[in-house]
């Protein structure tokens, strides 16, 4: 915790104030006993002395929650009402930072059950916050998106799938964006970086919804796809034997296919529970997707581009083909 009341009832912020150590202190919302803090690994704050009965603070912050929450507080206060640890009666939650009483940051260091995240994030929005979950180093996003991850997804059509993730170590903002994943699992994207404190950091969250050029870039293709999908078959992997199955159903095999009939390789996020993070219906984003790969003459190559160019390009290439 950076803020916790004093004896007089006053708020006290660690990343604006040096309190008096012989004070006391408690939590503004639990009005527990907390503790003050100060060492050199981590950053001064408070700490509960029990969390038994505080419904707001369920543990201990990390070094790097901490100092990532200072990080943005200093960085807003400069261009927006900001709140650091907003406590929120109404949904029983704290908001990392909240911004113009409407924004809330939540930075997640941590993993979480997939269900308490769909929680807290329908909560935010049922009660008419926007949240922005930004991710620490163990939820970076590394070779292939897990479960989590897909939860914290969010999309625009200048970007398509995309998330935050804060650095410490390197003092910078990384957008990862026009995410894909290939027939491996393994994710393909790009990223977009911005140091600590440089520029507005409202426009810089503004950034997949702002207008811009087409985003794209040249996915990277498999050329021995077809001895991974048998590998993966020999060793009964769950998702290509249900995909082989399914082939066995209309009398073909995966084994006999051509290299031709797994184009595209790099395809969309695909989550069986949806994504929390998005309330747009994707239907005919990812309609619009296959169609548009399916009338690709060249399966050698791919080029992934944002999603506002799938629906015009796949309508341009049938016009054409009318004409003829």
């Amino acid at each position: 915790m950076l803020t916790a009341l004093n004896q007089d009832h006053k708020l006290i912020n660690l990343v604006t104030e040096k309190p008096d150590k012989k004070d006391t202190f408690i939590c503004p919302c639990c009005f527990g006993k907390v503790r003050l803090k100060q060492g050199r690994v981590m950053r001064s704050h408070f700490a509960h002395v029990s969390l038994k009965n505080c419904r707001y603070f369920h543990e201990n912050e990390s070094a790097q929650h901490l100092e990532l929450k200072a990080h943005l507080y200093r960085w807003l206060k400069q261009e927006a009402t900001v709140e650091i640890e907003a406590s929120l009666s109404e949904l029983g939650q704290i908001a990392d930072v909240l911004v113009n009483e409407t924004l809330a940051l939540e930075i997640q260091c941590s993993s979480l059950p997939i269900q308490r995240l769909q929680e807290r994030t329908k909560a935010y929005h049922e009660k008419g916050f926007e949240v922005l979950w930004l991710l620490g180093k163990k939820l970076w996003l590394k070779e292939r998106l897990t479960s989590l991850q897909k939860q914290f997804l969010r999309f625009s059509q200048n970007m398509g799938f995309y998330l935050w993730e804060l650095d410490l170590e390197k003092q910078m903002v990384r957008l990862r964006y026009l995410i894909h994943e290939d027939w491996h699992g393994r994710v393909q994207c790009l990223t977009k970086v911005y140091p600590f404190g440089q520029g507005n950091l409202l426009e810089i969250f503004r950034q997949p919804y702002t207008q811009q050029r087409v985003a794209s870039f040249q996915g990277k293709l498999d050329s021995h796809l077809k001895s991974y999908i048998a590998q993966q078959l020999y060793y009964q992997s769950p998702k290509w034997m249900d995909m082989q199955a399914q082939a066995y159903e209309k009398g073909e095999n995966l084994l006999t296919k051509s290299i031709d009939a797994f184009y595209p390789q790099i395809c969309l996020p695909e989550s069986t529970i949806g994504f929390t993070q998005i309330r747009e219906n994707l239907d005919c984003y990812y309609q619009d997707f296959s169609n548009y790969y399916k009338l690709q003459k060249n399966k050698q190559v791919q080029k992934l581009y944002s999603p506002a160019f799938y629906k015009e390009a796949t309508q341009s290439i049938i016009g054409k083909k009318a004409l003829l």
